[in-house]
């Protein structure tokens, strides 16, 4: 039985511990100090006896009577008494103090009686505290269900992920084979739109390899590939005829459009990482009409790449050293490398291999450059030379003989006759590619020139050389109009946007710069964790992407 409490008991249960055997040990130890307490009381009253307190004989009586609730025995003795008093009948020495037993026994009645009512309360008490416990019982018994409930559910829920988990592991190769053919046909769609739209007349103009292969290679290139006398300028029935130097680039209006954009270098933020090659990509060039871009690699690999995505389309592999270049013809169907192995080979995206290996260079090409009629493409060489190569013919048109060091770019003017080429011999040349002279020359550089390019307008000219000195020329007056100082490291090349305002530099400390072409301010951004390599804008100028030492691909918008 545990005993009542009353509302003042302090009784405290620390949380946490809120459970039904800590309410009672806790109600067992109040009650344990409430039983001490008491005893402690009792034991000062033992040893403080109650003192005397005399009492005369006819008050004993009087109380006596009243207590028993003898009313008229209590009148008759009062009535008896006071006669004998009045009467002077009564005799006081012989009337005695009651004696002190009675006095303590009356005590002791009073407090028997204390006693009975406190039991009684402690019974009540214990009757509450029976129901209170049977209720916490119920309650606990309760909440064990609701518990035991609560962890079969869980259970339940365990088995039922670890079934679901199983049943999603089941669709991982079925996933992996349906992503599979949607990579495989993303690339299909994308070599097809990579296929020339020209009637096969017109594709026949480069001519076919005859062994057909799934990989690209040029192991089996034919051996009539190879130009046997690339300086033997007598006709030959199937040699291409240069365009008129008349005619007018029809990209003009675009590039007015784009030239009202206020386009701002410091607008450029890095939008796509790719990690392209596992070494040094050499070069980057543009698509002529659509979002990809190829890439060459020191790991004697090209790929072709989709912007902004940065998805793979197409790998290409012949070359036996490592690529410097690469240059997309303008149909866009095929494509030209150039590589330390001396050769030049023409890639057929439609056929998935090389289709021309032109030979005739007799050290490392560094850069390749299209007519844009599409029959004509011109390389330069550590060798001092460029050639313009007839891919009808298959054989080498000139060999343009003029700088006294290796000739490190090589570019044509669009929709014209002219070739732009610079060297390590510090000068740029300006070519004509009907008659393979040199037209003009530009002196101004006092280092090795590493890359030149033309605006879009062909008015303007940018150089760069291996001690960051970038330059810009006027072709009508052939002369330096702007140097601007982005050293001490050397500059690997430079590219103008599509509306020729800005101009950026790949630099080898890791860095491109970008430069307002009006109003000269240049700022840079970190973009590699090694040399940057090359640097191109897409056809808006709406991205910049960048190649590097580190393999890497970056794409900024």
């Amino acid at each position: 039985i545990i005993p009542f409490l009353t509302v003042d008991d302090e009784l405290s249960i620390p949380e946490g511990e809120e459970d039904l055997e800590t309410a009672v040990k806790a109600v067992r130890d109040q009650t344990d100090a409430t039983e001490c307490t008491t005893q402690t009381q009792r034991v000062r009253s033992a040893k403080h006896p109650v003192l005397k307190i005399p009492e005369v004989v006819d008050d004993f009586l009087r109380n006596y009577l009243v207590k028993m609730g003898m009313k008229r025995t209590l009148d008759c003795f009062q009535i008896e008494w006071f006669e004998m008093g009045h009467k002077g009948l009564m005799k006081t020495d012989v009337m005695k103090l009651v004696p002190d037993v009675y006095t303590h026994n009356q005590l002791l009645d009073n407090e028997l009686k204390n006693v009975q009512r406190e039991r009684d309360s402690y019974k009540q008490a214990a009757f509450e505290a029976g129901e209170t416990i049977v209720k916490l019982q119920r309650e606990r018994d309760f909440h064990r269900m609701q518990h035991k409930r609560v962890v079969q559910e869980k259970n339940r829920l365990i088995e039922d992920i670890k079934k679901l988990k199983k049943h999603y592991a089941s669709y991982d190769p079925a996933l992996r084979q349906l992503n599979e053919k949607y990579r495989t046909a993303v690339r299909q769609k994308m070599l097809v739109t990579l296929k020339s739209p020209n009637t096969p007349h017109q594709r026949e103009k480069i001519q076919k390899s005859p062994e057909k292969g799934a990989h690209l290679s040029c192991d089996n290139i034919a051996s009539n590939y190879v130009i046997k006398d690339p300086n033997k300028n007598t006709r030959h029935p199937k040699d291409s005829e240069f365009p008129a130097s008349t005619r007018v680039n029809p990209y003009l209006p675009q590039i007015k459009a784009l030239s009202s954009l206020n386009t701002k270098s410091a607008n450029f933020s890095l939008f796509r990482s790719l990690k392209a090659h596992t070494m040094a990509v050499s070069f980057l060039t543009l698509h002529p009409r659509k979002m990809i871009v190829a890439s060459s690699s020191d790991d004697q690999l090209w790929r072709l790449w989709g912007i902004p995505e940065g998805e793979m389309i197409m790998t290409g592999k012949g070359h036996t050293d490592w690529l410097s270049s690469c240059s997309f013809h303008p149909s866009g169907g095929y494509l030209g490398t150039t590589s330390g192995d001396t050769t030049v080979k023409i890639w057929d995206f439609a056929q998935g291999r090389c289709v021309l290996s032109l030979e005739g260079h007799i050290h490392t090409t560094w850069a390749c450059s299209f007519h844009s009629c599409g029959d004509f493409v011109a390389s330069c060489s550590m060798d001092n030379t460029a050639k313009v190569w007839d891919l009808n013919s298959e054989r080498c048109r000139w060999t343009l003989r003029g700088h006294v060091d290796s000739v490190n770019s090589i570019s044509f003017l669009p929709f014209s006759n002219i070739l732009l080429t610079c060297s390590a011999d510090k000068t740029l040349s300006l070519w004509d590619a009907r008659a393979g002279l040199c037209a003009q020359t530009f002196y101004g550089h006092k280092h090795s020139c590493n890359y030149t390019t033309f605006n879009a307008t062909g008015d303007t000219v940018a150089s760069c050389d291996s001690f960051g000195v970038v330059k810009l020329w006027d072709v009508r007056n052939v002369s330096a109009m702007v140097t601007i100082d982005t050293g001490p490291h050397p500059s690997n090349q430079v590219a103008f946007n599509p509306n020729g305002r800005i101009l950026v530099v790949a630099s080898n400390d890791g860095t491109v710069k970008l430069v307002e072409v009006l109003s000269l301010h240049m700022s840079s951004v970190i973009a590699h964790e090694d040399a940057v390599q090359s640097v191109i804008f897409d056809h808006k100028g709406e991205y910049l992407l960048s190649a590097g030492s580190d393999g890497a691909i970056h794409i900024w918008s």
